[in-house]
This record gives structure tokens, sequence and C-alpha cells, in this order.
């Protein structure tokens, strides 16, 4: 038997009715039949999904093998059982709730093959749901993790490239219940010898289940600081200190962290809020960079400093004052060459909170002061500083109502 381009790895649990729709993507396919292969593995479910993937594969002319087996806990499983029985040269994994776009495994595998690409990643949306976006600007032929978004799509719905996946024996942890695929993704474009993105054409619908059973929405807080600690300390074993590990570190600390710390947490139970306490002190402790913190904005600097710092009556302030989406006030220091916005329990004494935590990035600033269109990037401070002091002597170029400014 021929070695398929692709083999499609799909894991299966109360997968139904819209496993149906996902199977017909994979029929649907503009490659011939001979080069796709299906490997689904059916977790243990109750719903039918096992005798749906045994009829389908006995009426498919595509090659397909499917097992089913106990319920495993979470998606890891299934999918590396469907990666030990591949054999197509690409594996793409395909959650039994979405479906593939039309030309999409053409596309991916025409991409990765044409320049010698380790990764594909393939425009996806949403079906009432959201999807990422800032990394479907333009075609890439040939990037990285370190000069593009791709680090803000960790979902593993790619295309890898199989031998290096072995190669460097690349699976899910088992161990996680959530955040699996962004460790999996991850280490995968870390390895890679490049990655390409297809960003026009939609290659992958994201459907959000009606009932509500998303494996993404599973687990309580403790296992998102355990994602969050695993994807930390991947970064930290395969990059080196410096601008390109606070780089990545960026993505786990704002996407996995600090949700912790929002709205929600002023409705919690004290017992939960001081638990979230006492999990993000060590990943503070040992992953927060000046590097890191200088990347984000005043508000997420705050909150996980004070989070780290053991203050959640200083954080609940931030927490409100961000919820109502108050603007801050910026004020000017110095001879007006430092600039901080007003955030809460700025210079206050009793709080002790430092000032360097209330200085903006540059893009940030401009945005507060609304002189400069959200789109813009200026890219050193001195342009952060021009703006402040053209505020500051009350110019009318600024568009819509600039923040107020104050000097220090």
């Amino acid at each position: 038997m021929s070695e398929p381009d692709v083999t499609v790895v799909i894991g299966a649990y109360e997968a139904m009715p819209y496993l149906t729709k996902c199977l017909d993507s994979v029929a649907a396919q503009s490659l011939a039949a001979e080069r796709i292969e299906i490997v689904a593995v059916d977790d243990g479910s109750t719903d039918g999904s096992g005798a749906y993937l045994e009829e389908f594969a006995a009426r498919t002319p595509i090659p397909m093998r499917v097992v089913r087996q106990q319920n495993s806990g979470g998606p890891s499983g299934p999918r590396n059982v469907g990666l030990g029985l591949a054999r197509g040269r690409w594996v793409f994994f395909l959650d039994a709730d979405d479906h593939l776009g039309p030309e999409a495994l053409e596309r991916m595998t025409a991409m990765g093959d044409r320049n010698g690409t380790d990764v594909v990643l393939g425009k996806v949306v949403g079906v009432n749901r959201g999807a990422p976006k800032s990394m479907w600007g333009r075609n890439l032929d040939r990037t990285d993790v370190f000069s593009s978004n791709i680090k803000y799509t960790l979902s593993a719905q790619k295309l890898f490239r199989r031998s290096m996946l072995e190669q460097h024996g690349i699976r899910f942890d088992e161990s996680l219940i959530t955040g699996e695929d962004a460790l999996f993704t991850l280490d995968a474009y870390l390895r890679a010898d490049g990655v390409s993105v297809v960003a026009d054409h939609v290659c992958y619908y994201l459907v959000r289940r009606e009932d509500g059973k998303h494996a993404t929405r599973a687990g309580d807080h403790t296992r998102r600081f355990e994602s969050a600690r695993a994807l930390m300390e991947l970064i930290a074993a395969r990059v080196p200190a410096g601008e390109r590990r606070d780089l990545l570190m960026v993505r786990p600390f704002v996407i996995t962290v600090l949700p912790q710390f929002g709205p929600a947490f002023l409705k919690q139970d004290e017992a939960v809020r001081k638990h979230k306490l006492e999990l993000a002190a060590p990943l503070l402790a040992e992953f927060w960079t000046p590097g890191v913190s200088d990347r984000l904005k005043v508000n997420e600097r705050l909150r996980l400093h004070l989070a780290a710092a053991g203050r959640p009556d200083l954080l609940a302030d931030v927490i409100r004052f961000v919820q109502k989406k108050n603007t801050p006030e910026m004020v000017l220091a110095g001879r007006g060459d430092r600039v901080y916005l007003r955030y809460p329990h700025f210079r206050d004494a009793k709080a002790g909170v430092p000032d360097s935590l209330y200085v903006p990035t540059v893009r940030e600033a401009a945005v507060v002061t609304g002189t400069v269109p959200r789109r813009a990037q200026p890219r050193t401070v001195r342009v952060m500083r021009r703006v402040a002091r053209r505020i500051l002597r009350g110019s009318g170029k600024s568009k819509g109502r600039p923040a107020p400014v104050a000097a220090a």
C-alpha cells in the first residue's frame, strides 16, 4: 500500500451529530481518495459515534481505520493513538465536532511541499464562536514563531510533517486535561524547519457545540495554571533567556494566567481567590522578567504583579477600573520625559506599587491619548513623549476626546 499524502486523525467522544459533517468534509476534499488516510479513535462514546465511524469506514473510498477504546478522560490519548497509527507524510488533527473547508488538505499540503516547511496553518473561522484572527493577514510561505503571530494560535488543528514529529518524539501530554494542544503545537513550532500560513482560503471551521460539551471548557482554574506552567517550562527549556524567550512567555501569561484575574475573580469565594493567588505567585517568581513585563499593557502588568504579591484588595480595585472601561489619566513627570497612566494606587504610599508598573507601552500611550489611529504602531519612546507634550500644550490635532493629562 502506497504512502498517503496526509493522515487525518479524528478523536471522537460523544460527537454526534457533528461527526457526520466532520467526516463528510474529509470525503469532499479535492485530494484523491488514495492520497488521504483517516485514523479515527472513538474514546468510549455512548451516543453512537463509534458505530457511525465504522459505518462510514465501510462505505468511504478513503482508506480508514477505526479504533474503539475505553474513555481516556481527554483528547490527548486518542490523538496519540491516531498519530501512532498514521502512515501519511503529513498529519492533520481534525476535531470531531468541527469540519474542513473545501480544498483545505490540497492547499495546505501543496504549501508545505512547495516551501519545504514542517508545519502548515490553514485559515480558521468560527461557527457561532470566535476564532483567532491576527495571523491571517496574508499568505506566508515561510515564517517562524518569533516573527509572526502564529504563537497566538496553538490549537492542534494544523498540518504537521510526520517525520518531524517522529524525529523529535513530539506527542500530546496525556496528564493535561486542558492546554495539551498548546504544548504540542508550540513544541512543533520550535522544532520545525519553517512554518507556512495559508491565509487566503478558509481551511477549517471551528464549531461551537449547542450542548456546551467542548473539551476546552473542561477543567477548573487549577488545570489552567497547570497548563500555563507546562507551556512556560517548555519555553524555558527550548529557548535561551533573552528577548525571544520573553516574547513567547507573554503568551501563557496573557492568554492563560491573566484571565484568572478578570471580572469573575471578584465574584468567587475567598478560598478560590486565595488558591489562585497561591498558584500564580510561583509562576511569576520563576518565569516573569522585565522583558515580559515591558510587553504588557499597564492593567495587565498591574494585575499580575498584584496577584504575585498576594494583594487581592488592590487587585480588585484594578479589575473594577478595567471592567468599567475607564480611561486612565496620562501623567507626565520630570521634565515631561516620563509618562505614566494613572490606574488605581498610582503613587499611593500605603499601596507601595512601583511607578515602573504604570509606564505604558508606546502603542498603549498613543491609543489612550487618542492622537494616533488605533492601528498605528509608533516605534520609539520619542514618539510617545512628543504625543504627550502636544496634548499637554492643548494641541487641537487629537482625534476625538483625549484622555486628561496631568503633571506629576
